[in-house]
């Protein structure tokens, strides 16, 4: 029997782009799709689909062992913004979820798991600038201690159980394929809709506020270049520092004006912008690029000019 992959939270927006990817890679039926609901339904249709509890052991083991699963992508997590709102939700999706994840690799059940981390990790108290891959992290929002907590348990797990467990720190993404989903960097995403749509663009976040951003193609790029790399490469099993670009929502917007001239944007910060001040405005991904070979395609106007490209930017009169 064929191995295959199941993707946990595929409807969400790194999911879904993942799913389709590796569908398109593995082919579609040895790529399984799951999440809580069908919330996306052209995923649904595009290959198996399963509802799973991220929560619950017992339906991803069964999952797992019915369909010879080798490899989970955990992709199923309570952002930011939502997880301000809801913490306690958070932390229990957020840390149930990898922890019956890496038990499954614990015992020896699956081969290798990748556990998406992020900037969140990073506090007010860790350099802002090119931020290094060892640092201090005192995070201040319930997203970024899970997420640094689930750092520590990957490492953990590697190192006293042998599990395969490969992270990397996401920026911001920016994607044209789905809709803001509760990140304090979605702004990058809402303010090509509203640019297009309504020609004006109210952003939560001051002007000059930098942060590290990526885009879509190149987020999905860097998780399976990490998946693909030999395991001696893979030399940092908490996870590791991705970079791409770093800009404010005033470079975004001026690059934006370059194709629609009568886009305007207002500025009026609200709670996401103390999330925002906690994180850095770049980073250092020297160890991704030195030991995975780790590269990055788009820029700010190469992204901005496939952003507007696929969401269909109105004509200039």
């Amino acid at each position: 029997m064929i191995s295959k992959t199941l993707i946990i939270g595929a409807c969400g927006q790194i999911g879904s782009e993942l799913t389709y990817k590796l569908r398109a890679e593995l082919g579609a039926e040895n790529v399984i799709a799951s999440d809580i609901k069908e919330s996306n339904l052209e995923l649904v249709k595009s290959g198996p689909f399963k509802i799973l509890d991220a929560k619950n052991y017992e339906q991803i083991k069964d999952c797992v062992e019915k369909n010879n699963v080798d490899t989970i992508y955990l992709m199923a997590a309570m952002l930011s913004a939502t997880g301000e709102k809801f913490p306690e939700k958070a932390w229990d999706l957020n840390m149930s979820s990898l922890l019956n994840v890496l038990n499954l690799a614990k015992e020896n059940i699956i081969d290798k798991v990748f556990w998406p981390s992020s900037i969140a990790v990073f506090g007010p108290t860790t350099p802002k600038t090119d931020t290094p891959q060892r640092t201090i992290m005192e995070p201040t929002t319930v997203y970024g201690i899970t997420k640094q907590v689930g750092e520590r348990w990957c490492e953990y797990y590697f190192n006293n159980y042998g599990v395969d467990v490969r992270s990397i720190r996401y920026p911001g993404i920016i994607s044209w394929k789905t809709l803001p989903g509760g990140g304090t960097t979605d702004y990058a995403i809402d303010i090509f809709h509203k640019a297009i749509n309504e020609g004006h663009y109210d952003c939560f976040l001051t002007e000059d506020t930098a942060l590290p951003m990526m885009f879509m193609e190149d987020a999905v790029k860097a998780t399976l270049d990490i998946m693909n790399a030999e395991a001696s490469d893979v030399k940092i099993r908490s996870s590791y520092n991705l970079a791409a670009i770093s800009f404010t929502p005033k470079e975004l917007a001026a690059e934006i004006k370059k194709q629609i001239p009568d886009f305007t944007i207002d500025y009026e910060p609200d709670f996401r912008q103390k999330i925002a001040d906690s994180w850095p405005n770049s980073i250092d991904d020297s160890a991704a690029r030195q030991d995975w070979n780790w590269k990055h395609v788009f820029d700010l106007q190469t992204m901005t000019n496939e952003m507007l490209q696929q969401l269909g930017k109105p004509a200039i009169s």
